[in-house]
């Protein structure tokens, strides 16, 4: 089919019932984005609001690899409008790749656009930075760094515990770069902290909460690395849970509060439910048996994939079936060396898992597969 641009109009010609920008968003989101230095951020004494590396790299290169836009970071996220293919605002998160045919870059008028294969095809919009980022705690820490906001601010994204206690090659998951992703930022010299401290994340959302007087912000997640045993002496749904009840003492009723941890038992996820969390995340990662076993091998281990599903059901019983939202990693369904061999296959076992949980009143979302480079997915 040769180029890009081929490939992407012959599927929007084939699927026309797909909304165009999902077709660009989908291909942004799977293969990423470069920049031209004429379109990164100035970092956090800038005008646009840089990329946090909120819990994982979702890019395509190491640090080292990114050349300038690791040492000025890219916008968090982009707007897509307009263009020869008339795009309705659409919202894309970033994810670096130096390599790609997409490249956010400035025209002879300083106006940002997107190419594809060299031709711009939308204008670009980048998200200010927002007023909060530009004050710090008391101990020096920048907002950014302990409670960072992503989807144009709505959400405050709470990445308590850096790093994963499913650890190595026998238990990680295969697509996941969480402990890396810490890895290569504390060996970058960038401050990124690895297990928060409580005061800290209510100072920042004080801030937030002083600063952010349109009330942009509505939701707060909490969440980090999967806790096997247990951490300061908590396991893993009083860890969380003392950062909800503290949040929710000191902001009621502020935001809305969810939770993105591992399926845990009826009375684990009843403690979320008391610390005032309201929406619930245990994602279930990958529908089919064997890839889970394969994909998933310390969640197979210590919870095995029946007992994770039975899990999220009977979660409902405590939040209701509408608050709980598990996700899957789209794409990794075909990932080689294990995945499926044909989209047909692909696309059934997903719909399997999805009939399976939509009949029990539980809607799952999905993040779109980012084949980062230092994972075993992603090296494959």
């Amino acid at each position: 089919m040769g180029s890009r641009t081929a490939l992407v109009e012959d599927l929007m010609e084939r699927f026309p019932h797909v909304p165009r920008e999902a077709v660009f968003k989908e291909d942004l989101l799977r293969g990423g984005v470069a920049f031209d230095p004429s379109a990164l951020s100035d970092n956090e004494s800038g005008e646009v609001k840089p990329k946090s590396y909120f819990i994982f790299s979702f890019d395509h290169g190491t640090l080292p690899e990114l050349g300038e836009a690791a040492l000025r970071r890219p916008p968090e996220e982009i707007i897509l409008t307009g263009g020869p293919y008339d795009l309705r605002r659409t919202v894309v998160s970033v994810r670096v790749n130096p390599a790609s045919p997409y490249r956010v870059a400035a025209d002879e008028h300083g106006v940002l656009g997107l190419y594809l294969d060299g031709k711009r095809i939308s204008d670009v919009g980048v998200p200010p930075m927002p007023e909060y980022y530009r004050h710090t705690l008391s101990n020096g820490k920048s907002v950014m760094e302990v409670a960072p906001t992503i989807q144009w601010g709505y959400l405050i994204y709470l990445t308590v515990f850096r790093v994963c206690q499913y650890f190595g090659a026998k238990e990680e998951c295969q697509y996941c770069d969480i402990n890396h992703n810490w890895r290569q930022h504390k060996a970058a010299g960038r401050p990124y902290t690895g297990v928060k401290d409580v005061d800290e994340v209510l100072e920042a959302l004080e801030i937030i909460n002083r600063y952010d007087t349109a009330k942009a912000s509505t939701a707060y997640t909490l969440t980090g690395g999967a806790i096997t045993s247990r951490l300061q002496g908590r396991d893993e749904a009083d860890f969380y849970g003392m950062y909800a009840k503290a949040i929710e003492e000191h902001f009621p009723g502020r935001w809305i509060g969810k939770v993105v941890a591992q399926a845990l038992p009826k009375d684990d996820v009843q403690r979320f439910k008391d610390y005032g969390v309201q929406i619930y995340h245990p994602n279930y990662e990958v529908w089919d048996e064997y890839l889970f076993k394969m994909y998933c091998p310390g969640k197979e281990r210590y919870v095995g994939r029946d007992e994770w599903h039975r899990r999220i059901l009977d979660s409902a019983d405590v939040f209701g079936a509408r608050n709980v939202i598990p996700n899957f990693v789209a794409g990794v369904e075909m990932a080689e060396p294990f995945g499926f061999k044909t989209v047909d296959e692909a696309i059934a076992s997903t719909t399997e898992g999805l009939r399976f949980f939509m009949s029990h009143g539980i809607t799952p979302r999905f993040t779109t597969w980012c084949p980062e480079p230092t994972t075993p997915l992603g090296k494959a």
